[in-house]
C-alpha cells in the first residue's frame, strides 16, 4: 500500500504537466527493459554456447562497450544538438537488428559486430534518459525522476531474465528473442505516444546555444572536465563494474541451479527487484543525506554484504544474499545520475560534453567488469568473483567517500561555452 500511494504521488498528472511525459518515457523503458532484460540474459549464454570460455565470454562482451567508447568520441560531435527524440529512435533501429546478429552469430567476427550493435544504441540510451530528464524535470527533482526511471527499468529487468530463462529451460532457440522482439514493438508504441506528448514543449525549452570547437578542443575541454567530475565519473565507472559482474557471471551461476531449471532466472530477478521497490523513495533519501553521500555510503554496504557468496552452496541463499546486497547497492544509481544531472543543468553549456563523459565512463566500467568477471571466475569459481568484487567495493566507496567533497561547481573551475 505504501509503495502504491508513492507510484501516486510520483506520477499523478494533477501534480505536474511535465509528469505526462515522464509517465511516456517511464512506460516505454518498462518494455524496452523487458526486452533488453531477455537479451542481457541470452547474450552471455549465447557466446557459451558457440563455444568459447568464461573468459572469452568476457572479452567479447567487454568489445560492446569499446565500441561504446568510440561511439561517444563520435556522438558528442554528431549528436551535439540532438535531443533524446531522435536519439531514442536510432536506439530502436539498432535494437531490432541486434538479436537477429546475435541468434545467427557463430565466429568471433560476428559477435564482434553483434557486441558493437549493444553497445551503441545501449549509449545512445543513457545518453538520451539524461538529456530527457535535464530538460524535463527541476534540479531538486533530478534524482527522484532517475529513482522513477530506474524503478521502471528494473521491473523489465526483474521480469526479462525470468522470461528467457523459462524459454531456455526448453531449448536454445529464436523463442526467446522472438519474444524480446515483441516487447520491443511494445516500447516503440509507447515512444511514438513520447514524440506526440513532447511536440509543443520541446519547441518551449530552452536550450543554450553552443559554439562549435574543433576536435583537439573538444579533446581538451574533455580532459579538463574529466578532471573536475573524476570522482562522480570513477563512481559511476565502478557501478557499471558491478553490473557487468552481474550480467556476465550471473546467467551462468543461474544456469548452474540444476534442480530449479525453470527458474533460473530468479538470480537476476534478486538482481533487479530491489530497484523497482527503491527507487520510488530515492529522492526523499537523498534530500536528506545528499545525493554523492547515499550513493557512497549505499554501495559500501552492499558491496560488504556480497562477500560471503563465495561460500554459499545453496541456491535459495545465494538468491536471497543477491537480493538485500542489490537492495543498497540499488541507492546508488538514481543518486549518482541525479548529481549527473545537476551537473548538466547547472552548466548547460558543457551539457553534452557531461553527458557524453558521464557515459563513456560507464563504457570504461562494461569494458573493464566483463573482462575481470571472466578472468577471475576462470581462476577461481564463478560466486568466488563475487567475493572479489564485494572486497574491492568496500574499498572504492571508502575511499570515495573520505576523499570527495561534496560540493562541485564546474562554473568555478571552467568558463562557460556559449
Amino acid at each position: 500500500m505504501a509503495l502504491w500511494h508513492s507510484v501516486i504521488e510520483h506520477l499523478s498528472l494533477k501534480r505536474s504537466p511535465n509528469r505526462t511525459p515522464l509517465f511516456f518515457l517511464s512506460a516505454m523503458l518498462l518494455f524496452w527493459t523487458l526486452y533488453e532484460g531477455m537479451i542481457s540474459y541470452l547474450t552471455p549464454i549465447a557466446v557459451e554456447h558457440a563455444g568459447y570460455s568464461k573468459s572469452m565470454i568476457g572479452v567479447i562482451l567487454g568489445s560492446s562497450s569499446i565500441a561504446g567508447a568510440v561511439f561517444d568520441v563520435i556522438a558528442c560531435r554528431v549528436f551535439r544538438t540532438s535531443t533524446f527524440r531522435r536519439m531514442f529512435l536510432i536506439v530502436f533501429v539498432l535494437c531490432l537488428s541486434y538479436p537477429i546478429i546475435l541468434f545467427q552469430a557463430n565466429t568471433f567476427v560476428w559477435f564482434l559486430l553483434a557486441m558493437g550493435v549493444w553497445g551503441i544504441y545501449y549509449d545512445l540510451k543513457d545518453i538520451s534518459n539524461l538529456d530527457f530528464v535535464a530538460r524535463f524535470t527541476q534540479k531538486h527533482d533530478h534524482a527522484g525522476s532517475f529513482g522513477i526511471l530506474g524503478s521502471f527499468q528494473a521491473a523489465g529487468f526483474l521480469l526479462g531474465p525470468l522470461i528467457a530463462g523459462i524459454f531456455l529451460a526448453q531449448a536454445y532457440d529464436f523463442q526467446p528473442f522472438a519474444m524480446a522482439l515483441i516487447f520491443l514493438s511494445i516500447a516503440f508504441v509507447f515512444f511514438l505516444a513520447l514524440l506526440f506528448v513532447t511536440r509543443k514543449q520541446m519547441k518551449m525549452v530552452h536550450v543554450t546555444p553552443i559554439k562549435r570547437i574543433g576536435f583537439s578542443a573538444e579533446l581538451v575541454l574533455w580532459s579538463r572536465l574529466g578532471r573536475v567530475l573524476f570522482p562522480i565519473l570513477f563512481f559511476g565507472m565502478f557501478l557499471n563494474v558491478i553490473d557487468a559482474f552481474f550480467w556476465t557471471i550471473g546467467p551462468l551461476i543461474a544456469e548452474s541451479f540444476s534442480h530449479i531449471k525453470t527458474f533460473s532466472g530468479l538470480f537476476m530477478t534478486a538482481y533487479s527487484l530491489p530497484s523497482l521497490l527503491i527507487g520510488w523513495w530515492v529522492g526523499s533519501i537523498t534530500k536528506v543525506f545528499g545525493k554523492k553521500r547515499t550513493a557512497f555510503l549505499s554501495l559500501l554496504v552492499g558491496s560488504a554484504i556480497l562477500i560471503p557468496m563465495a561460500f554459499l552452496s545453496s541456491p535459495v541463499m545465494t538468491i536471497g544474499l543477491v537480493f538485500i546486497a542489490s537492495f543498497f547497492i540499488s541507492l546508488s544509481w538514481p543518486s549518482i545520475a541525479g548529481a549527473v544531472a545537476d551537473y548538466v543543468s547547472e552548466a548547460d553549456g558543457y551539457a553534452r560534453e557531461i553527458e557524453t563523459l558521464s557515459d563513456y565512463a560507464s563504457n570504461l566500467g562494461y569494458i573493464v567488469g566483463p573482462i575481470l568477471a571472466g578472468f577471475v571466475a576462470d581462476r577461481f569459481s564463478n560466486t568466488g568473483a563475487f567475493f572479489f568484487l564485494g572486497v574491492l567495493g568496500v574499498l572504492v566507496s571508502l575511499a570515495l567517500f573520505v576523499l570527495v567533497k561534496q560540493k562541485i561547481n564546474v562554473l568555478k573551475q571552467l568558463p562557460r561555452v556559449s
